[in-house]
C-alpha cells in the first residue's frame, strides 16, 4: 500500500513527478487509442455491428468513467485526478461515437451528405460534440440521424452529470481526507 502525502507536505520533486504523471498516462492513451482508431483494420460493418459498437463503446465508456471516479475518490490529490479523468473519458466517448459514424457510414454509403473517413467520423463526432455544426456534414438517414440524437443526449449527460459527479467525488474525498487528518475526530 502506498504511503498517502498530503499536497502540502510534498516537495517540490513529488509535485513535479505527481503532474508529470497526471498528464503523461492521458496523453499515452489518447495516443494509443487514437493509433488503434485510425490503424486497425475494421472496415466491414453493417447496421447491427455500429449498434453493438455504439453499445460496446457506451459501457466501456461508464466503466473507464466509475474506474476514474474511483481513482478520484482515493486520490491524494483529487482535483488533479478529475483533470485526468476527463482528460481520458471524453477522448475515449468521441473515438467510440466516431467508430458507430464510420461503420454506419461504411455500411451505408447514403447515411451522411458525404463519404466518411475515419478523420471525418472523427471530425463529425468533435463538431457535434462541441455544438459546433458547421454543416459540412450533416446525417441524412432515420439511422444516422438517431445516432446523432443519441450521440447530442449522450453529450447532454455525459457534460451535465459527469461534471457533477467528478466535482462531489472531489469535494467527498477532500473532506474524508480533512476529517481523517483532524486529530481527536469522532469517527476515528
Amino acid at each position: 500500500m502506498r504511503k498517502k502525502v498530503e499536497s502540502r507536505q510534498m516537495d517540490t520533486r513529488q509535485r513535479r513527478r505527481l503532474i508529470a504523471g497526471a498528464i503523461l498516462r492521458p496523453v499515452l492513451t489518447v495516443v494509443a487509442l487514437g493509433c488503434a482508431y485510425f490503424l486497425l483494420p475494421w472496415t466491414d460493418a453493417h447496421t447491427v455491428s455500429a449498434f453493438a459498437l455504439l453499445v460496446a463503446g457506451g459501457v466501456a465508456v461508464l466503466g473507464v468513467a466509475a474506474w476514474q471516479i474511483k481513482r478520484i475518490l482515493n486520490s491524494d490529490v483529487p482535483a488533479l485526478q478529475a483533470v485526468e479523468a476527463a482528460s481520458v473519458v471524453v477522448p475515449t466517448y468521441l473515438l467510440i461515437v466516431s467508430m458507430t459514424y464510420f461503420a454506419v457510414a461504411g455500411a451505408d454509403p447514403t447515411s451522411f451528405t458525404e463519404p466518411l473517413s475515419r478523420m471525418g467520423a472523427l471530425y463529425f463526432s468533435l463538431s457535434v460534440f462541441s455544438t459546433v455544426g458547421f454543416g459540412d456534414i450533416a446525417a441524412k438517414t432515420d439511422l444516422a440521424r438517431a445516432l446523432v440524437s443519441l450521440q447530442i443526449v449522450c453529450n447532454l449527460v455525459l457534460i451535465g452529470f459527469g461534471v457533477r459527479f467528478v466535482i462531489a467525488a472531489v469535494s467527498w474525498s477532500k473532506e474524508h481526507r480533512t476529517r481523517q487528518t483532524k486529530p481527536g475526530d469522532p469517527s476515528e
